[in-house]
């Protein structure tokens, strides 16, 4: 499971945000879709917004979000070979937790 272009990939297929939405909408029908979908929204805003800030955010037992540095560097323009600055970076990082690896290693499919 990890994160493809703003797609929550599972298992060799992809989720996008509005099927997240949709899914737990029919599993948890008491729940009116749009709060399901501002639910969504909040979390995952307010994890950006932790990561932006510099904060690590860890959910027990499905793993850890923060941000790493990468260091300015001298990279190479892979067209013309030209030496090229390339500045420092902060990009986001996830660690799986120790459930979700087991979870994912005891799969009942082999996967």
């Amino acid at each position: 499971m990890g994160w493809a272009r703003g797609m929550l990939v599972i298992g060799g297929w992809s989720m996008i945000k509005s099927e997240l939405v949709a899914r737990l909408s029919e599993r948890y029908p008491h729940l009116y879709h749009r709060d399901v979908e501002r639910i969504v929204s909040t979390v995952l805003d307010e994890i950006t917004k932790a990561l932006a800030t510099g904060d690590r955010v860890e959910l027990r037992g499905f793993g850890a979000f923060s941000v790493k540095v990468r260091p300015a560097r001298l990279g190479r323009n892979p067209r013309t070979g030209e030496a090229v600055d390339v500045h420092e970076k902060r990009v986001p990082f996830f660690r799986t937790g120790k459930e979700l690896r087991e979870r994912l290693n005891n799969a009942p499919d082999g996967r």
